[in-house]
């Protein structure tokens, strides 16, 4: 006789052991097992209740992971699109902001680490800043001071 299928607690206090979800990704996560969708709710209730669920947990753990890559616009773009809330994410863009230029600068260094020598190349490194999300004005000062 096969075993019972886990309990959604069990699917949800597994997911958590592994890293810091959301709220709303781990109630994408806990949908396809639940045989009664209402269920869901109470049992997050509960996990954020005991702390096991926590958004600013969540919150700090991405943007620590995601700033050794990334710049503040796109790390705070993948928190809304995870359903984090608007305290939150103010928060978290205070945060970002003020490590911004040296992010861009590690993340500039890794990846070319040596000065732009002619307009395309320049303009090369400034649109890898920019689409990793870093602000103009953090690309314009990384590429600024080290020509100076």
């Amino acid at each position: 006789m096969p075993a019972p299928p886990p309990s959604l607690r069990t699917r949800a206090l597994k997911a958590l052991a592994r890293r810091e979800h959301s709220r709303q990704e781990l109630q994408a996560k806990l949908q396809p097992h639940a045989e009664d969708p209402a269920e869901i709710g109470p049992l997050l209730d509960d996990l954020e209740k005991r702390g096991w669920l926590s958004e600013a947990r969540f919150v700090e753990q991405l943007t620590t992971v995601r700033r050794r890559r990334f710049g503040a616009a796109r790390i705070l773009h993948e928190l809304r699109e995870k359903g984090v809330s608007e305290a939150a994410l103010s928060a978290a863009q205070s945060r970002l902001r003020d490590g911004e230029v040296e992010a861009a600068r590690a993340v500039w260094k890794k990846k070319f680490g040596s000065l732009p020598t002619t307009l395309e190349q320049r303009a090369k490194q400034a649109r890898f800043l920019a689409s990793r999300g870093f602000s103009a004005e953090a690309v314009h000062k990384v590429l600024r001071s080290e020509e100076q």
